[in-house]
């Protein structure tokens, strides 16, 4: 299984040496494409050569690109690998509605429990609330406690003064952990045939991710508690080291009903979840739980 993600944060040239992604700086490195599951460009100063695409596309790596703001800016899937990706389209498209809200259902209970387990791990108030929020949730999240948790959950962790309007280190951190949270779940969509673009219950025609923005959901509270254990008290933007450690948190220790593993293994088990939703009406979606910030210790 794939477990490595690649920061590029200075200058270099990308080329592909027979099954291994070289890294030319002032040294070369040398990493099997087998082994990757993300890339991330985050420096004007990088070319990388066309068999690194396809190299890309073959071996099902996701490859971000970062804008002028050093945020992700936009992410290259492998759709083409996949067999079945019409006949997931038509699944997608014909999902009864019964059966898409209560996955949206699930998505949104295991979220607020994620936020009630971050406030916990946090030292933080509230988690009873939260809790109790996450009980009360029903097909389709009728009652939007999804937004009232969210309300009440970010001014515990962060303050009662906190905005996601506002421009500070913990906004761009949290943007910055989701973009990347987002373009893996993307990828692990079509790589099993799933579209991101239509969603379970995120449905605008503008948005070409609907579907990774809906399981994203119960992934967030991973960023959420990295933001709040490492920038209480920090000013300014992002720093690479800020962002490596954000791309890490794909590494990071998540609870599964297989056991814990880390989270970029976790978002494949989800997905695979979500394809028996859509072929077999299947009740119950497999979704990470929240249970600290450990890197994932590979075992050999």
């Amino acid at each position: 299984m794939v477990w490595r993600s690649v920061m590029i944060s200075r200058p270099a040239r990308l080329r592909r040496d027979h099954f291994s992604l070289a890294i030319e700086q002032e040294e070369t490195a040398f990493i099997p494409f087998e082994d990757i599951a993300v890339i991330v460009l985050n420096h004007r100063e990088i070319t990388l050569t066309h068999p690194v695409l396809s190299a890309c596309a073959e071996y099902g790596i996701g490859l971000y690109a970062t804008g002028s703001n050093h945020q992700p800016a936009g992410v290259f899937l492998p759709f083409l690998p996949h067999s079945r990706t019409t006949r997931m389209m038509r699944k997608q498209l014909g999902i009864a509605r019964p059966t898409a809200k209560k996955a949206w259902a699930g998505m949104v209970r295991r979220k607020i429990e994620n936020q009630a387990a971050c406030l916990r791990l946090c030292g933080k108030e509230g988690v009873d609330r939260l809790e109790s929020y996450a009980r009360r949730v029903r097909s389709g999240d009728v009652d939007n406690l999804e937004g009232q948790a969210a309300s009440f959950y970010f001014t515990r962790l962060f303050g009662p003064s906190f905005d996601r309007s506002q421009e500070r280190w913990t906004n761009a951190a949290l943007d910055y952990g989701y973009a990347v949270l987002r373009g893996a779940v993307a990828r692990g969509l079509v790589a099993h045939g799933l579209h991101p673009t239509v969603g379970l219950f995120h449905d605008s025609e503008q948005n070409a991710f609907n579907l990774a923005d809906d399981l994203i959901e119960p992934f967030r509270p991973l960023v959420d508690l990295h933001v709040a254990k490492h920038g209480a008290s920090t000013e300014g933007e992002l720093i690479p080291a800020d962002k490596q450690a954000l791309v890490a948190l794909l590494n990071a220790d998540i609870g599964m009903p297989q056991g814990r593993m880390s989270a970029l293994s976790a978002i494949e088990y989800a997905v695979e979840s979500l394809v028996r939703v859509y072929e077999e009406n299947a009740a119950d979606l497999h979704l990470p739980m929240l249970i600290g910030l450990q890197q994932h210790q590979l075992e050999y």
